[in-house]
Protein backbone atom coordinates (compact mmCIF):
# COMPACT_ATOMS: atom_id res chain seq x y z
CA UNK A 1 0.00 0.00 0.00
CA UNK A 2 1.20 3.45 -0.76
CA UNK A 3 2.24 5.02 2.37
CA UNK A 4 3.76 8.41 0.81
CA UNK A 5 2.34 11.32 -1.09
CA UNK A 6 3.32 10.93 -4.55
CA UNK A 7 4.01 14.55 -4.74
CA UNK A 8 5.78 14.68 -2.00
CA UNK A 9 8.59 16.29 -3.72
CA UNK A 10 7.27 18.38 -5.76
CA UNK A 11 8.76 21.13 -4.09
CA UNK A 12 5.99 24.65 -4.87
CA UNK A 13 3.49 22.10 -5.92
CA UNK A 14 3.00 19.48 -3.36
CA UNK A 15 -0.03 19.68 -1.40
CA UNK A 16 1.48 20.80 2.10
CA UNK A 17 2.27 24.26 -0.09
CA UNK A 18 -0.85 24.05 -2.23
CA UNK A 19 -2.42 24.11 0.34
CA UNK A 20 -1.22 27.33 2.03
CA UNK A 21 -3.19 29.25 -1.07
CA UNK A 22 -6.02 28.08 0.88
CA UNK A 23 -5.64 29.99 4.55
CA UNK A 24 -8.01 27.72 7.03
CA UNK A 25 -7.40 24.31 5.21
CA UNK A 26 -5.84 21.88 5.69
CA UNK A 27 -4.30 18.40 4.40
CA UNK A 28 -5.59 15.34 5.94
CA UNK A 29 -5.10 11.52 4.88
CA UNK A 30 -7.70 8.51 5.83
CA UNK A 31 -7.16 4.89 4.88
CA UNK A 32 -10.87 3.68 3.89
CA UNK A 33 -12.51 0.69 1.80
CA UNK A 34 -9.02 -0.41 1.78
CA UNK A 35 -7.45 2.46 0.17
CA UNK A 36 -5.70 5.65 1.13
CA UNK A 37 -7.38 8.97 0.23
CA UNK A 38 -5.87 12.54 0.42
CA UNK A 39 -8.17 15.12 1.32
CA UNK A 40 -8.07 18.99 2.18
CA UNK A 41 -11.03 20.25 4.03
CA UNK A 42 -11.87 23.79 6.16
CA UNK A 43 -14.69 26.07 7.17
CA UNK A 44 -17.46 25.01 9.15
CA UNK A 45 -21.22 24.28 8.83
CA UNK A 46 -23.41 21.46 7.09
CA UNK A 47 -20.55 19.32 5.11
CA UNK A 48 -19.97 19.31 1.72
CA UNK A 49 -18.00 17.22 -0.75
CA UNK A 50 -16.20 18.32 -3.34
CA UNK A 51 -15.37 15.87 -6.28
CA UNK A 52 -12.85 17.12 -8.75
CA UNK A 53 -12.42 15.61 -12.40
CA UNK A 54 -9.71 14.74 -15.03
CA UNK A 55 -7.32 15.87 -15.38
CA UNK A 56 -7.21 17.85 -11.88
CA UNK A 57 -6.96 17.26 -8.22
CA UNK A 58 -8.58 18.96 -5.24
CA UNK A 59 -6.96 22.27 -5.82
CA UNK A 60 -8.84 22.78 -9.08
CA UNK A 61 -11.49 24.37 -6.27
CA UNK A 62 -8.81 26.43 -5.04
CA UNK A 63 -11.28 29.51 -7.41
CA UNK A 64 -14.10 28.64 -5.06
CA UNK A 65 -13.39 26.85 -1.81
CA UNK A 66 -12.92 30.08 0.18
CA UNK A 67 -16.26 31.13 -0.12
CA UNK A 68 -17.69 28.06 0.19
CA UNK A 69 -16.04 27.43 3.35
CA UNK A 70 -17.91 30.80 4.89
CA UNK A 71 -20.98 28.56 4.83
CA UNK A 72 -20.37 24.86 4.88
CA UNK A 73 -17.25 22.14 6.38
CA UNK A 74 -15.65 21.98 3.01
CA UNK A 75 -14.18 18.15 2.03
CA UNK A 76 -12.29 18.20 -1.38
CA UNK A 77 -11.18 14.83 -1.55
CA UNK A 78 -8.82 13.14 -4.47
CA UNK A 79 -10.46 10.76 -5.51
CA UNK A 80 -9.39 7.06 -5.53
CA UNK A 81 -6.30 7.19 -8.45
CA UNK A 82 -5.92 11.05 -8.25
CA UNK A 83 -3.14 13.67 -6.98
CA UNK A 84 -2.06 12.18 -3.84
CA UNK A 85 -4.76 9.37 -3.40
CA UNK A 86 -3.54 5.89 -3.75
CA UNK A 87 -3.48 4.29 -7.02
CA UNK A 88 -4.06 0.65 -6.71
CA UNK A 89 -4.97 -1.67 -9.75
CA UNK A 90 -8.57 -2.09 -9.36
CA UNK A 91 -12.17 -0.35 -7.70
CA UNK A 92 -12.48 2.36 -10.47
CA UNK A 93 -15.72 1.50 -11.44
CA UNK A 94 -17.64 4.51 -9.88
CA UNK A 95 -19.55 2.33 -7.14
CA UNK A 96 -16.36 1.40 -5.40
CA UNK A 97 -14.89 4.84 -5.46
CA UNK A 98 -18.45 5.83 -3.92
CA UNK A 99 -18.17 3.61 -1.19
CA UNK A 100 -14.61 5.54 -0.71
CA UNK A 101 -16.32 8.55 -0.11
CA UNK A 102 -19.10 6.67 1.98
CA UNK A 103 -16.36 5.25 4.42
CA UNK A 104 -14.30 8.58 4.34
CA UNK A 105 -17.53 10.21 5.52
CA UNK A 106 -17.70 7.68 8.48
CA UNK A 107 -14.42 8.25 8.96
CA UNK A 108 -15.16 11.75 9.69
CA UNK A 109 -18.69 11.31 11.47
CA UNK A 110 -20.68 12.73 8.98
CA UNK A 111 -23.88 10.83 8.32
CA UNK A 112 -25.40 12.99 5.53
CA UNK A 113 -24.12 15.61 3.19
CA UNK A 114 -24.19 17.60 0.21
CA UNK A 115 -21.63 16.70 -2.67
CA UNK A 116 -20.13 19.29 -5.59
CA UNK A 117 -19.16 17.20 -8.52
CA UNK A 118 -17.17 18.08 -11.30
CA UNK A 119 -16.51 16.01 -14.64
CA UNK A 120 -15.55 12.52 -13.20
CA UNK A 121 -15.97 13.52 -9.65
CA UNK A 122 -19.69 14.33 -10.77
CA UNK A 123 -19.75 10.76 -12.06
CA UNK A 124 -18.89 9.37 -8.90
CA UNK A 125 -20.78 12.16 -6.81
CA UNK A 126 -24.11 10.64 -9.14
CA UNK A 127 -22.79 6.99 -7.76
CA UNK A 128 -23.17 7.84 -4.24
CA UNK A 129 -26.36 9.16 -4.45
CA UNK A 130 -27.72 6.13 -5.94
CA UNK A 131 -25.95 4.00 -3.56
CA UNK A 132 -26.56 6.25 -0.24
CA UNK A 133 -29.64 8.40 -1.07
CA UNK A 134 -30.01 8.06 2.80
CA UNK A 135 -26.55 9.74 2.99
CA UNK A 136 -27.37 12.56 0.45
CA UNK A 137 -28.80 15.83 1.07
CA UNK A 138 -28.11 17.31 -1.85
CA UNK A 139 -26.16 16.57 -5.39
CA UNK A 140 -24.81 18.93 -7.72
CA UNK A 141 -23.28 17.89 -10.83
CA UNK A 142 -21.31 20.42 -13.14
CA UNK A 143 -20.63 19.11 -15.89
CA UNK A 144 -20.28 15.67 -15.17
CA UNK A 145 -23.18 12.70 -14.48
CA UNK A 146 -23.48 9.25 -14.18
CA UNK A 147 -22.63 6.97 -17.33
CA UNK A 148 -24.60 6.04 -19.22
CA UNK A 149 -25.94 3.83 -22.37
CA UNK A 150 -26.29 7.31 -24.40
CA UNK A 151 -22.18 6.88 -24.36
CA UNK A 152 -22.16 4.65 -26.79
CA UNK A 153 -23.53 7.10 -29.39
CA UNK A 154 -20.39 8.81 -28.84
CA UNK A 155 -18.77 9.17 -32.81
CA UNK A 156 -15.56 7.59 -33.70
CA UNK A 157 -15.69 10.74 -36.38
CA UNK A 158 -16.50 14.20 -35.71
CA UNK A 159 -19.32 15.73 -37.58
CA UNK A 160 -18.38 18.08 -40.76
CA UNK A 161 -17.04 21.10 -39.52
CA UNK A 162 -17.35 20.61 -36.10
CA UNK A 163 -13.98 19.28 -34.77
CA UNK A 164 -11.82 23.17 -34.56
CA UNK A 165 -9.96 24.33 -31.60
CA UNK A 166 -13.14 24.74 -29.53
CA UNK A 167 -15.29 22.01 -28.41
CA UNK A 168 -18.66 22.00 -30.28
CA UNK A 169 -21.26 21.86 -27.56
CA UNK A 170 -23.84 20.62 -29.91
CA UNK A 171 -21.99 18.39 -31.90
CA UNK A 172 -18.88 17.26 -29.41
CA UNK A 173 -15.97 15.31 -29.91
CA UNK A 174 -14.48 13.87 -26.96
CA UNK A 175 -11.86 11.92 -28.48
CA UNK A 176 -10.18 11.32 -25.22
CA UNK A 177 -12.42 9.19 -24.21
CA UNK A 178 -11.39 6.65 -26.68
CA UNK A 179 -7.86 7.15 -26.26
CA UNK A 180 -7.72 7.09 -22.51
CA UNK A 181 -9.33 3.04 -22.91
CA UNK A 182 -5.90 2.17 -24.22
CA UNK A 183 -4.19 0.13 -21.56
CA UNK A 184 -0.21 1.36 -20.95
CA UNK A 185 0.32 3.08 -24.05
CA UNK A 186 -0.91 7.18 -23.27
CA UNK A 187 1.50 6.48 -20.15
CA UNK A 188 4.42 5.49 -22.30
CA UNK A 189 3.24 8.74 -24.27
CA UNK A 190 2.62 10.97 -22.31
CA UNK A 191 4.97 10.52 -19.24
CA UNK A 192 7.20 13.61 -18.14
CA UNK A 193 5.40 15.08 -21.55
CA UNK A 194 1.52 15.79 -19.94
CA UNK A 195 1.81 19.69 -20.34
CA UNK A 196 0.95 19.18 -24.07
CA UNK A 197 -2.13 17.48 -23.02
CA UNK A 198 -3.30 19.88 -20.69
CA UNK A 199 -2.34 22.98 -23.39
CA UNK A 200 -4.32 21.59 -26.00
CA UNK A 201 -7.35 20.64 -23.53
CA UNK A 202 -7.75 23.29 -21.68
CA UNK A 203 -7.79 25.00 -25.16
CA UNK A 204 -10.17 23.11 -26.86
CA UNK A 205 -12.46 22.75 -23.55
CA UNK A 206 -12.13 26.43 -22.60
CA UNK A 207 -13.57 29.63 -23.58
CA UNK A 208 -11.00 31.57 -22.41
CA UNK A 209 -7.98 29.69 -21.31
CA UNK A 210 -6.34 32.27 -20.06
CA UNK A 211 -7.97 31.69 -17.20
CA UNK A 212 -6.75 28.52 -16.41
CA UNK A 213 -3.42 30.11 -14.97
CA UNK A 214 0.36 29.06 -15.88
CA UNK A 215 0.57 28.02 -12.21
CA UNK A 216 -2.33 25.51 -12.16
CA UNK A 217 -1.15 24.48 -15.45
CA UNK A 218 2.25 23.15 -13.73
CA UNK A 219 0.42 21.65 -10.86
CA UNK A 220 -1.77 19.23 -12.98
CA UNK A 221 1.51 18.46 -15.39
CA UNK A 222 3.16 17.84 -12.09
CA UNK A 223 0.75 15.09 -10.94
CA UNK A 224 0.06 13.59 -14.27
CA UNK A 225 3.35 13.61 -15.86
CA UNK A 226 4.03 10.11 -13.48
CA UNK A 227 2.92 7.00 -15.41
CA UNK A 228 1.12 5.48 -12.26
CA UNK A 229 -1.52 8.69 -12.11
CA UNK A 230 -1.63 8.63 -15.90
CA UNK A 231 -2.85 4.78 -15.85
CA UNK A 232 -4.60 5.06 -12.44
CA UNK A 233 -6.74 8.44 -13.74
CA UNK A 234 -7.09 6.50 -17.32
CA UNK A 235 -9.04 3.48 -15.55
CA UNK A 236 -11.97 5.60 -14.50
CA UNK A 237 -12.13 5.84 -18.30
CA UNK A 238 -11.95 2.19 -18.76
CA UNK A 239 -14.54 1.28 -16.10
CA UNK A 240 -17.16 3.10 -18.39
CA UNK A 241 -18.68 -0.60 -19.25
CA UNK A 242 -18.90 -1.47 -15.68
CA UNK A 243 -20.81 2.04 -14.39
CA UNK A 244 -23.33 2.01 -17.45
CA UNK A 245 -24.46 -1.63 -16.59
CA UNK A 246 -24.46 -0.31 -13.10
CA UNK A 247 -26.47 2.37 -14.05
CA UNK A 248 -29.19 0.04 -15.49
CA UNK A 249 -29.93 -0.96 -11.92
CA UNK A 250 -30.50 2.17 -10.43
CA UNK A 251 -33.84 3.92 -9.74
CA UNK A 252 -34.09 8.29 -9.80
CA UNK A 253 -32.31 9.63 -7.51
CA UNK A 254 -34.91 10.72 -4.93
CA UNK A 255 -32.48 13.73 -3.48
CA UNK A 256 -32.89 17.60 -4.98
CA UNK A 257 -30.06 17.76 -7.72
CA UNK A 258 -28.90 20.68 -9.23
CA UNK A 259 -27.24 20.21 -13.04
CA UNK A 260 -24.71 23.12 -13.68
CA UNK A 261 -23.61 23.33 -17.54
CA UNK A 262 -20.91 25.31 -19.59
CA UNK A 263 -21.63 25.86 -23.19
CA UNK A 264 -20.07 22.10 -23.86
CA UNK A 265 -22.19 20.17 -21.47
CA UNK A 266 -25.78 22.24 -21.13
CA UNK A 267 -27.24 20.72 -23.67
CA UNK A 268 -26.26 16.83 -22.31
CA UNK A 269 -26.96 17.29 -18.46
CA UNK A 270 -30.75 19.10 -19.76
CA UNK A 271 -31.41 15.62 -21.63
CA UNK A 272 -30.31 13.21 -19.36
CA UNK A 273 -30.69 14.76 -15.78
CA UNK A 274 -34.36 14.65 -15.92
CA UNK A 275 -34.22 10.90 -16.43
CA UNK A 276 -31.69 10.49 -13.52
CA UNK A 277 -33.67 12.38 -11.19
CA UNK A 278 -37.46 13.17 -9.61
CA UNK A 279 -36.48 16.31 -8.42
CA UNK A 280 -34.10 18.13 -10.59
CA UNK A 281 -33.33 21.84 -12.04
CA UNK A 282 -30.36 22.52 -14.65
CA UNK A 283 -28.74 25.88 -15.42
CA UNK A 284 -26.02 26.91 -17.63
CA UNK A 285 -23.00 29.12 -17.59
CA UNK A 286 -23.02 29.73 -21.37
CA UNK A 287 -20.07 31.81 -21.54
CA UNK A 288 -17.85 29.58 -19.75
CA UNK A 289 -16.19 26.13 -21.02
CA UNK A 290 -15.62 23.20 -19.47
CA UNK A 291 -13.59 24.28 -16.38
CA UNK A 292 -15.74 26.60 -15.47
CA UNK A 293 -14.70 27.64 -11.57
CA UNK A 294 -11.72 29.02 -13.40
CA UNK A 295 -13.67 30.56 -15.92
CA UNK A 296 -16.89 31.82 -13.93
CA UNK A 297 -16.38 31.29 -10.57
CA UNK A 298 -18.57 33.74 -9.31
CA UNK A 299 -21.58 32.13 -11.61
CA UNK A 300 -20.55 29.34 -10.10
CA UNK A 301 -20.71 30.09 -6.57
CA UNK A 302 -24.32 31.73 -6.95
CA UNK A 303 -25.66 28.38 -8.48
CA UNK A 304 -24.02 26.31 -5.52
CA UNK A 305 -25.29 28.76 -2.76
CA UNK A 306 -28.65 29.40 -4.17
CA UNK A 307 -29.16 25.78 -4.39
CA UNK A 308 -27.86 24.58 -1.26
CA UNK A 309 -29.31 28.03 0.71
CA UNK A 310 -32.38 29.17 -1.18
CA UNK A 311 -33.90 31.06 1.80
CA UNK A 312 -30.72 33.50 1.32
CA UNK A 313 -30.98 33.79 -2.37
Amino acid sequence: MQTTSSTSLLGAYSDEELVKHLPGFTNHYATVNGVRLHYVEGGSGPALVCLPGWPQTWYSYHPIAAELARHHWVIIVDIRGMGSSEKPAAGYDKKTMARDIYELLRHLGVEKASFLGHDIGGMVASSFGFNYPESTEKLILADGAHPNEGMRQMPLLPAPGAFTDKMNGQQPYVWWMAFNQVKELPEQLLAGRFQYLLDYLFRYVMLDESRMAAFDRAVYAAVYNQPENIRAANAWYQALEHDIADASTYGRLPMPVLGIGSCVSYSYLQMSLPYMAENVEVVGILDSGHYMFEEKPAQVLAAVLGFLHPSAS
